[in-house]
């Protein structure tokens, strides 16, 4: 195969979907606590606030980044990419 048919044209790439997802946080519970939670509960999560979000690609991490909104929706500036993601 020549160089040449190995380069895919952007419009082909345009039309693959992945999932992107962001991270804010983790936190491992037991199901106990889990069957516990109710409207109103509060889950503190391992990250500090201000700390840089996680953007998955599939299941890759592929960036670091900020909360923005955007016409009323929340956005992903992306500060950092991840090497190898």
């Amino acid at each position: 195969m020549s160089e040449k048919n190995k380069v895919i044209a952007k419009e082909e790439l345009d039309k693959v979907r992945v999932l992107a997802s962001v991270e804010v946080g983790r936190r491992k519970i037991s199901v106990g606590e889990l069957a516990d939670l109710s409207k109103g509960s509060v889950l503190e999560l391992d990250r500090l606030a201000g700390e840089p979000l996680d953007l998955f690609i599939g299941e890759t991490l592929f960036a670091k980044g900020e909360v923005v909104v955007i016409n009323e929706k929340f956005g992903i500036r992306i500060t950092d990419i991840i090497k190898g993601g």
